[in-house]
């Protein structure tokens, strides 16, 4: 099986490089866009329901019901329509820095009222609603040290997991806690975790289990008493987890070291015993994998450099392979881009997946006049296109999460014209159905800062009519000055459709 060229000498510096141009070339491209939108803004909020088809075909049976400890899964947890798409701010909290500071923020997480992220060696709640009140602290959970790595999923009934790092510099105490009080469930050492460290430390959630791996072994626990179930050291063996997959299923990244050589497989677990259900070997020569998706399993595939070239999609039972996408003509972001800090193997920015179909979004167009980017989705079984999601010119889309079978995009935008826009689309039918629209903080200062909605460097999230952009890291854009930056800014709508 071939996933692409040979290796070449075209490293990740090069490609960050032309990322780094592409974004030049939309802020140059701004001045023309805020001049085109001027001659379509008169019937611009009107585009937003043109497009809209009869609505055949979308899935609207009422959704099995999930148990609490069970990951929040989006394609049984569904948005409703609000009332009216326009938007307000719901939540923002700045962060004062000092002088040449930056502090590492690698979670984020929300609930119906609270949003919570990690920062440094803490972690706080704020309430959304009431963005006049000057303190919308909900809630702060003091860590032992700083945090070394997360799961960016919750349960049903709001609880989530991070990896700590305790003032002896190694991340070998795991915690759960309640993100809508911020109460800490309990803590635990992980054992023989002398080699655990922030650059690859791994942590994932699973129904009734919370499992981590690091370098040199893994372990899992149960989410309610924090009890250890399981856990392996890598002893002499040549191979170890070095991440997994959660949610619906528990997906194990493994490498193998043979000289100098590197060789993937994944494996299915069961959670609760750690037993291999079943194993698929990654090719040889492959310089990186991740796995975005455990059910459906979905791994992405890096061959020939570390950019991401293919998507390889499985049988969930047997871990046989279906269907091989080529990613030519896209670019997710499976690693982002922390000083190499907080790497995750179980996410994939621009790829979601849903039960039959999965959505990638495309590299930036380079010609003047045309969509500046678009989404496509694919079967998930076939391996074949079956729709496509359009930008418009100098607004780029980005899947953000699904929606049952529908998936809701981010359409961003780059003046003060046109709305950026969160946006339900259905891909049996075409449909498309606006659920925000707002326009992002631009200006300096505090409660007026700039507010960050690049994938590269962003968390994008959408829950319960609201959406969130929290940066991965805080710092002052002139590092030799100190200042305040914002943390987390929200907005939401008026109210939902009954």
């Amino acid at each position: 099986m071939s996933f692409g060229p040979p290796p070449s000498a075209y490293t990740q510096s090069a490609l960050a490089a032309d990322r780094s141009r592409g974004r030049r070339r939309r802020r140059l491209l701004g001045a023309i866009a805020a001049a085109v939108a001027i001659v379509l803004c008169v019937g611009g909020g009107l585009l937003w329901y043109h497009s809209a088809g009869d609505g055949k075909g979308r899935t609207d049976a009422k959704p099995a019901r999930q148990s609490p400890d069970e990951v929040r899964d989006n394609r049984l947890n569904t948005e409703r329509a609000p009332v009216s798409p326009e938007g307000q701010t719901v939540v923002q909290h700045d962060e004062d820095l000092a002088k040449g500071v930056t502090r590492h923020s690698p979670g984020v997480w929300a609930t119906d009222k609270i949003v919570a992220r990690a920062v440094a060696n803490r972690i706080t709640g704020y309430k959304i609603g009431n963005t006049l009140d000057p303190d919308n602290t909900a809630w702060t959970l003091r860590l032992d040290g700083s945090v070394c790595a997360v799961s960016r999923d919750i349960t049903v009934d709001g609880r989530t997991a991070v990896v700590v790092q305790p003032a002896h510099g190694i991340c070998d105490q795991v915690l759960m806690f309640d993100v809508g009080t911020g109460k800490q469930l309990w803590k635990q050492k992980i054992p023989a975790a002398d080699f655990a460290y922030v650059t690859d430390t791994n942590i994932a959630l699973t129904r009734g289990v919370v499992a981590i791996a690091w370098g040199e072994g893994s372990a899992a626990y149960d989410m309610d008493s924090g009890r250890r179930l399981w856990n392996t050291t890598l002893a002499t063996s040549q191979c170890h987890d070095m991440g997994y997959a959660g949610g619906p299923a528990l997906l194990a990244l493994v490498v193998c070291k043979q000289s100098d050589e590197k060789t993937y497989r994944v494996e299915k677990l069961a959670p609760r015993s750690g037993k291999v259900l079943w194993q698929y070997p990654v090719s040889k020569g492959i310089q990186a994998v991740y796995l975005p998706s455990s059910d459906p399993p979905v791994i992405a595939v890096a061959a020939g450099d570390l950019t991401v070239t293919d998507l390889i999609t499985l049988d969930p039972d047997k871990g046989e392979l279906r269907a091989t996408i080529s990613l030519k003509k896209y670019e997710p972001y499976c690693d982002p881009e922390i000083l190499g800090y907080f790497g995750v193997v179980d996410k994939c920015t621009g790829i979601v997946v849903g039960r039959d179909r999965v959505f990638v979004m495309s590299k930036d167009s380079t010609e003047l006049f045309k969509p500046a980017n678009h989404i496509t989705a694919f079967d998930i079984g076939k391996g074949k296109a079956v729709a496509t999601f359009q930008g418009r010119e100098f607004q780029s889309v980005l899947p953000v999460r699904m929606n049952g079978d529908d998936l809701i995009l981010y359409r961003a935008s780059l003046d003060d014209v046109q709305p950026a826009a969160l946006v339900d689309w259905n891909p049996r039918t075409g449909k498309e159905t606006p659920y925000l629209l707002f326009h992002l903080p631009q200006g300096t200062g505090k409660y007026g800062g700039k507010v960050q909605d690049n994938p590269e460097s962003s968390f994008i999230l959408y829950r319960d009519g609201h959406a969130f952009f929290v940066p991965y890291q805080l710092e002052f854009d002139d590092y030799r000055k100190g200042g305040s930056v914002v943390s987390v800014f929200g907005v939401g709508t008026a109210g939902l459709k009954h």
